[in-house]
């Protein structure tokens, strides 16, 4: 009998946590990549953005802490060493979790070139060199990423602009970034350019983290203006030109010039070069790979995991697909479950849910009960001298339970997976209200905003259960 031969078309996340899995589960792997080896999270996206997101939060805090009898420094900043720095662990990280993974297991060959479909079953792959192999599999998934959509705005192709790549990858800091965009991409690298020197101007078409319950952008939005940093909400860009290292923008709120522009409106799916017609592979509208909760597509033998899909565009998300989409092309079943899935903007504060918000719940026939707790309820707050922010729990009226958290805080993102947890166990607000949760820490907020379900909390002393 021979070997399960599993083709894999992309080199990230999902691709390798699939490669790994497959193999476990006695398959022979093929790994076709024409890229950098370890995908968007690893070389231009998660690792790097927070690498450069950490340093600017130093920045911050060396010339703008809160602490009485502690010397505030004038911020002086060296962005090409903190660039050469930021390169050099992205390096160690691509070669530890994906080059040497390679390397280390003869069940898994590396492919390199640009693969498309010929039929249902084969790949052609053309190779830099202008060569072609042909690939032949039992099973294939798509793991191909997305890449940086650039709206249709007059002008915008001709200029330097910046993705986000660029934007982590340059050398020298602009007087003044124009962001294009409001969402996670873009809030992260405004703030961050913000707090290393920048002038920072954000176009938001409507607001800030839109597609969020309204409270999370309208809070981050206060945050970002008391650091200095400007929001036009439901403003557009019509057109732009560049001439003489400025970017001068005609936007509905007027002219704005700038010598640097970010585009951070969203990723589309890798996908228009794969030829997917040739497989029977539908897709929607964006071009995302049409899967089910199997992660198979139209072609019961074809696979698809991560950015290329409609999946939220998480790397944990595409290394879970990844992982059961092998699990099934070697003759098991798993699927992936959505219903609770955190999510962090790792903004200060930092953004994070998880579950439904109210709006969600009202759209699934759900009634709910909320309530918001303000961070100067929160002593760890207090105690940082930062209450920047809320804790917010919506429950299901019927059944008391929890089904959904919205938090905007300092290290909110280390407090939402607790939530997530009680939401994946089924608690109610009663019951986590009654855990016990260590003091002084923020993740004793969500206690706190469960008891303000049934009392005061202004009128409880600390730790009181």
């Amino acid at each position: 009998m021979s070997t399960n031969h599993v083709a894999i078309i992309g080199g990230g996340s999902g691709a390798f946590a699939a490669a790994i899995k497959a193999t476990e589960g006695g398959a022979r792997v093929t790994l076709i990549e024409s890229g950098t080896i370890g995908g968007t999270c690893v070389n231009v996206g998660c690792v790097p953005s927070k690498i450069m997101i950490r340093s600017a939060q130093i920045a911050h805090h060396q010339s703008s802490h809160p602490f009485d009898g502690l010397p505030r420094y004038a911020l002086s900043v060296d962005r090409r060493k903190l660039v050469a720095q930021q390169t050099h662990r992205v390096e160690a990280l691509r070669q530890t979790k994906y080059i040497d993974i390679l390397d280390g297991n003869p069940d898994i060959t590396l492919l390199r070139g640009r693969a498309r479909f010929k039929d249902a079953h084969t790949l052609v792959v053309d190779g830099g060199d202008g060569a072609q192999q042909t690939v032949h599999a039992d099973n294939i998934l798509i793991a191909t990423g997305a890449s940086a959509m650039i709206p249709p705005i007059a002008g915008l192709t001709d200029t330097p602009l910046w993705t986000s790549t660029e934007a982590l990858e340059a050398s020298e800091l602009p007087a003044h970034l124009v962001v294009i965009g409001s969402s996670v991409v873009a809030v992260e690298l405004a703030q961050a350019y913000r707090r290393l020197g920048s002038e920072v101007t954000i176009l938001a078409r409507h607001t800030l983290l839109y597609s969020a319950d309204p409270e999370l952008g309208a809070g981050l939005q206060a945050a970002f203006e008391a650091e200095g940093i400007r929001v036009l909400s439901n403003t557009q860009a019509q057109a732009v030109n560049y001439s003489d290292g400025q970017f001068l923008l005609d936007t509905t709120a007027g002219e704005i010039s700038s010598d640097a522009l970010l585009v951070a409106v969203g990723r589309s799916p890798n996908t228009a070069d794969l030829n997917l017609a040739a497989a029977g592979v539908e897709t929607d509208e964006r071009g995302g790979v049409v899967i089910n909760d199997h992660m198979q597509s139209s072609a019961d033998h074809i696979y698809a995991a991560g950015d290329c899909t409609s999946l939220p565009q998480f790397v944990y998300v595409a290394a879970a697909a990844g992982t059961r989409a092998a699990v099934n092309m070697t003759g098991g079943d798993a699927s992936l479950d959505l219903s609770v899935v955190p999510e962090v903007t790792f903004t200060d504060p930092q953004v994070a849910t998880v579950g439904l918000d109210e709006v969600g719940a009202k759209r699934n026939g759900i009634d709910t009960d909320s309530r918001t707790l303000a961070l100067e309820n929160v002593p760890r707050a207090l105690a940082n001298f930062d209450t920047r922010g809320f804790v917010k729990l919506v429950s299901d009226v019927s059944t008391g339970r929890l089904i959904g958290a919205q938090i905007l805080a300092s290290e909110g993102g280390e407090v939402i997976q607790s939530a997530a947890l009680a939401i994946r166990n089924r608690m109610t607000i009663d019951d986590l209200a009654g855990q016990l949760f260590p003091y002084l820490t923020m993740v004793e907020g969500l206690k706190l905003c469960a008891q303000t379900f049934t009392k005061d909390v202004k009128m409880l002393s600390c730790c009181a259960g």
